[in-house]
């Protein structure tokens, strides 16, 4: 998929479908929005349109909606399968748009949390004392 500049009236209607749940957090990603739970994007905008990470049992049926396919987001067939690009259509349809943000963030919350990264601990030298001559 040829980078697109996602639309300034998508932003809105990404942010209305979202859960309202504390847990999601919202960050500006590559002139759109993305959507992250315990450390995971579960949901962003892309181009025209809406990426969202579903549970391998789930993908089929979102892969089934017409004009839905792989995230790809470099265009160069190395799609991330475990991510499915909705239809441009369904940024029209926000009740659907908003259903099918709310799979995502419930299947991602079946995910492990993201670590968070712990400090790095430097060793510590220790002092010999050296006996004092007298």
């Amino acid at each position: 998929m040829a980078w697109i500049k996602v639309p300034a009236e998508h932003h809105p209607i990404f942010r209305a479908a979202l859960p309202n749940d504390p847990r999601v957090e919202t960050q500006l990603m590559f002139g759109g929005i993305a959507a992250k739970v315990n450390g995971h994007i579960f949901a962003g905008l892309f181009g025209r349109s809406t990426m969202i990470w579903l549970p391998e049992s789930e993908r089929a049926e979102a892969l089934a909606l017409e004009g839905a396919g792989y995230f790809d987001p470099m265009g160069n067939g190395k799609a991330r399968s475990e991510k499915v690009m909705l239809p441009e259509s369904m940024m029209e349809e926000p009740e659907e748009l908003r259903g099918w943000i709310a799979r995502a963030f419930k299947g991602t919350l079946r995910l492990p949390k993201k670590g968070e990264k712990k400090p790095v601990k430097k060793p510590v030298k220790k002092l010999v004392k050296k006996p004092v001559k007298k």
